[in-house]
């Protein structure tokens, strides 16, 4: 199972009979989406899981460093790929710190350009939100430094220059950060990481003959990959020591979106989306995550038994053809999960977990509304010297977000955690509300989120909101807020130093 990570790979375990619905799904997409280089199937190997980076005390900060720099990865059997990556040839290590801890992070560019490095998802001031407003020169190193205020999540770094973020991203600059409850890592659920709390970063590239990532082969949604890299892994598999399990997804691909499912039909047990815990674990078929979105599934085995986290078809709601370039017809293998011949017990799910119970809607004081179209917000593409809103600090506001446009789109705020309240047309009862920080749109259709705020004023320093289909937000497909004091009425529409990027 864990060979079939590109069209090769699934027609060939469909012509061994694993299962020829699914190749022919596939194949339906292999007119649209680019292939990698002629190559044998990869051998499967084990899922490589980025460390955790190391962290000092600084006066009682905990202090991170990171460097951004080119390097050297071996995906395929006998080629080298040139890469970008924290501190890993690849990827990043994962940075892990606990609700109300003060963190500083050093961060080092030595890439041959300027860069920025965003903290995706992360509350905290606009200055340290490492948005195209806080450039780093090639030989700088940029410190930012904030209080965590938010509960337990998983979250994301990677890079964010204005017109350049996906060919950073695409390059490798990507890794987690974990929060923690302020008591630490343990709790109710998995939380020894590598062992039974596993991070699951998902990408796709397309691989040129010579092995380099083909970045040349773009559609309409980005660039869009035949091949499946999983902790910078090709055909990974994780051998299990423990009869229950949790898997940090996160879709850090420039466009793709995937629809995971466990191959033996069981459900996912879903136990947090981007911003936070559920208030308890819930059984789900499936659970689909476009770019930038995140969710902590739990997998219960039994020994000896593999099963297969798979990506499955799915409707994102696209017209004119465009499910088949964004890769939503595509059947792909994602990791398998290998259970020893005798496994660690699981302990009874538990019946709630620590969970922030979300803004109501009836104590909005805005509603804003906004159009997604093609590659711009309301009409108009990104300003790097333009505010188009202006938020109250600590704020909770409706965001009304209508999809006009015939393709797949969706929203990432900085500084805001949220809530779907309503999705094409239907109310989502508070029951399954989720905490979310980005929030897929399909098209033709509207989106109500009711956003909570952060507190941090600065009038002078914008945020971002934009689609996280990279290539839509480096096209303009991007807006900017500034958070001001309550009862602010005068804010300077244009802002210095808008050149950066």
């Amino acid at each position: 199972m864990s060979r079939a990570f590109t069209r090769r790979g699934f027609l060939a375990s469909v012509l061994a009979g694993a299962g020829a619905a699914a190749g022919g799904i596939l194949l339906q997409s292999c007119a649209t989406l680019p292939e990698s280089a002629p190559r044998p199937a990869p051998a499967p190997r084990p899922l490589a899981i980025p460390p955790l980076a190391p962290s000092t005390s600084d006066g009682g900060v905990r202090t991170f460093r990171l460097t951004a720099a080119p390097g050297d990865s071996g995906f395929l059997a006998g080629a080298r790929t040139p890469t970008w990556g924290y501190d890993l040839p690849f990827g990043g290590p994962t940075l892990r710190a606990a609700r109300g801890e003060r963190v500083r992070v050093h961060v080092t560019n030595r890439l041959p350009e300027t860069t920025t490095t965003h903290w995706h998802g992360m509350t905290l001031p606009a200055v340290m939100d490492g948005g195209p407003h806080q450039p780093i020169e090639p030989g700088a190193t940029w410190s930012p430094e904030w209080t965590i205020e938010q509960p337990a999540a998983t979250l994301w770094y990677h890079p964010h220059p204005h017109g350049h973020t996906e060919r950073h991203v695409h390059r490798g600059l990507a890794g987690l950060f974990l929060i923690d409850d302020a008591a630490g890592a343990g709790g109710p659920l998995p939380h020894r990481y590598g062992v039974d709390d596993l991070p699951v970063v998902v990408t796709d590239r397309v691989f040129t003959a010579d092995g380099s990532f083909d970045e040349t082969r773009r559609n309409a949604h980005g660039l869009v990959g035949d091949t499946l890299l999983v902790n910078g892994t090709v055909a990974p598999y994780h051998v299990a020591t423990t009869a229950r399990i949790r898997l940090r997804l996160l879709n850090a691909s420039s466009a793709r979106c995937y629809r995971f499912a466990r191959s033996d039909e069981r459900p996912l047990v879903l136990a947090g989306t981007d911003s936070g815990l559920l208030a308890a674990p819930r059984p789900v078929p499936d659970v689909l995550l476009t770019p930038g979105e995140r969710a902590e599934v739990l997998l219960d085995l039994e020994p000896a038994r593999p099963v297969v986290l798979r990506s499955l078809p799915q409707d994102l709601g696209a017209v004119s053809g465009n499910e088949r370039s964004i890769g939503a017809l595509d059947t792909l293998d994602v990791l398998q999960i290998r259970p020893a011949a005798e496994l660690e017990p699981a302990p009874p799910l538990p019946a709630a977990l620590p969970h922030d119970p979300g803004p109501d809607p009836a104590t909005a004081t805005t509603v804003r509304r906004f159009e997604l179209g093609n590659n711009t917000i309301n009409g108009r593409t990104m300003d790097m010297s333009r505010v188009d809103e202006v938020v109250p600090a600590g704020a909770t506001e409706v965001w009304e977000l209508t999809n006009v446009h015939s393709r797949p789109h969706n929203l990432h705020v900085h500084d805001a955690r949220g809530q779907v309240i309503e999705a094409g047309g239907r109310a989502v009862p508070p029951e399954l509300r989720t905490w979310k920080d980005t929030v897929y749109v399909p098209p033709r259709t509207t989106t109500r989120l009711v956003l909570r705020f952060g507190r941090h004023a600065d009038p002078a320093t914008p945020y971002m909101y934009h689609c996280h289909l990279l290539y839509h937000e480096d096209q303009g497909m991007m807006g900017q807020f500034v958070v001001a004091p309550p009862g602010t009425t005068e804010v300077p529409p244009i802002l210095a130093g808008g050149d950066h990027g």
